[in-house]
């Protein structure tokens, strides 16, 4: 189970620091390939950030250098940092994961987490930025 929590209204140019909880019997964030998504009403979900089986990441475009994706693998918390973030950063964050073992680089899970059917994914926080 993935819980999502940190969503804030924020004026342009802030922080904030996403965190998505893993549970499970099994869970083991270490062995997951996980990633960050947000979605706006009328707009495709976006990957924004994922971290693959080697520990490497990958961002989309639009918040490379203002976004940073890590983990705590003690507590199993995938986390979002968000710096210098601006109004269109505004939509639901929502974080997935699938694996265990899942044979991808941070690349390949950004382009191709949000089309894997038997993901896992959470429940979402808003995250709004006011300008």
């Amino acid at each position: 189970q993935l819980a999502e929590s940190g969503g804030d209204s924020v004026q342009a140019g802030g922080s904030l620091k996403l965190s998505c909880a893993v549970s499970g019997a099994e869970a083991r964030i270490r062995d997951y390939c996980m990633g960050w998504f947000r979605q706006t009403p009328g707009k495709e979900r976006e990957a924004v950030a994922a971290v693959g089986m080697d520990g490497g990441t990958a961002y989309t475009e639009p918040v490379k250098g203002r976004f940073t994706i890590s983990q705590d693998n003690a507590e199993n918390i995938l986390y979002l940092h968000m710096d210098n973030v601006k109004p269109e950063d505004t939509a639901l964050y929502s974080c997935a994961a699938t694996g265990p073992f899942c044979g991808m680089t941070g690349t390949q899970t950004l382009v191709n987490l949000g089309r894997i059917d038997h993901a896992d994914w959470g429940q979402g926080t808003q995250v709004t930025v006011s300008s």
